[in-house]
Order: structure tokens, then sequence, then C-alpha cells
């Protein structure tokens, strides 16, 4: 089984086989399990020739769900973007609450309080990940950003953006959009860490634990997202 793929409904259009690509050198194959339908979509990898698959929306809940064994993140998340077949049963793990952990670490280490911006799959993992860190956490929704936010660090999840947001006052801030960013220029931020580096420390974290080796990490950096 040396075929990997990304589950999604879109999947085309993603960056991961490129990053994947890259990571390996093109030793392996990486494609799409475009389906809207979970069922089908589980069908094809468990039937077929997957050794282990990322997974996207709108499908990271039924993953966790239907895996046999889930990581404590998961079990915490209740959502999954990773899967591994393996001799025990099909695996869950989330290499965007590893990500939001690793760049917690480096870019926001002296933090104390956070808010995550948005509640949906990247904003659960976050939100998880900056608990597990010990800072003392909250969420707001799309809606609650006009009374203000101020925090050590804010994590927007956002995918576009929102009435309020430049009300954000932080010392740090993590975006989740890497296509489409939209706190870049906030004047009330006084370190922005884009998506880019999100998107990238989740291939890094995520690869390894897919294909049980370490990926390349400069060849990752070097593609144009």
């Amino acid at each position: 089984m040396d075929k990997f793929a990304l589950i999604g409904w879109p999947a085309t259009g993603s960056l991961s086989p490129l990053l994947f690509g890259a990571a390996y050198g093109g030793k392996y194959g990486y494609g799409f399990i475009e389906q809207q339908d979970w069922a089908t979509a589980w069908r094809i990898f468990t039937e077929g020739d997957y050794r282990a698959v990322n997974v996207t929306a709108p499908h990271k809940m039924e993953a966790a769900r239907a895996a046999a064994w889930r990581s404590p993140e998961v079990e915490a998340i209740g959502a999954a973007n990773i899967l591994v077949k393996t001799d025990d049963g099909i695996k869950a793990y989330n290499s965007d609450y590893l990500a939001v952990k690793q760049l917690i670490r480096i870019h926001a280490p002296e933090a104390r309080t956070a808010v995550v911006v948005g509640f949906g799959g990247a904003g659960k993992a976050a939100f998880r990940a900056a608990l597990d860190c010990g800072l003392s956490t909250t969420v707001k929704r799309h809606s609650e950003l006009t009374d203000g936010v101020c925090a050590d660090l804010v994590i927007f999840t956002l995918p576009k953006a929102a009435p309020g947001m430049e009300n954000i006052l932080c010392n740090t801030l993590i975006e989740a959009n890497y296509r489409d960013p939209q706190c870049e220029s906030l004047v009330g931020v006084g370190h922005y860490v884009g998506g880019r580096e999100w998107l990238r420390a989740q291939a890094v974290l995520g690869y390894e634990i897919m294909t049980g080796e370490a990926p390349d990490r400069d060849a990752i950096g070097q593609v144009k997202i």
C-alpha cells in the first residue's frame, strides 16, 4: 500500500499533492477521493490500496467516528484530518491540533490568554491546542467580535472577514486562511503568523504520521503557496 490521498468535497484544488510530493520527492502517489457522501469515500479508502489519507471538510467528524482508534486530541476535538491503516485497524489523528501547538510554542511562548475566533474544525483543534498549552482560552464566533477582542494570543480560523475584527488587540495572531488572509494588516496585532506557516507545519507533522518517514522540511518550505 503505497498510495495516499485527500478525502473531501470539494478536494481538487488543494495544495496537498504538491506538498506531499515535495515532502517525499515524488516517491509516493497522492490523489483525491472527492466524494460528497462519506460512506462512499470511506469505502473507497478502506477497500482501496491506500496506506493513509488526509481528510478535509465536510468529513472530519465522520472520519473521527469511523476510526477504530482515536488519538487523545481527536477524542477531545471530535474531528480527524488523518486516517492511517494499521494492523490494529484504522487510526485517526488531527494535524491541525499538532500544528497549532507547535506555532504557539514558537511564536507565543509567553502567552497566558488566548481567544479562538471561529469554531469549525480548525477552530475546535486550535481551542484544544491552546488549552493543552496551558492558556486560558475562550471562543468568539463570527457575530461576536463587535465588542472587541483582547488577549495575548488570537487564533483566527474564519475563512472570511467578520464585522468587528478591526477591534482585535493581541500580541500575536495566528491565522488559518492561507488562500485569502484577512488579518495581515490589523493595526491591533503585534506579531502576525499566516496560514502558510500553519499549512507547512501541519504538513511536516502530519505526513510523518501518515508514512512513518520524516518528510523533507526544506522541500516543503520551498513549495509556492
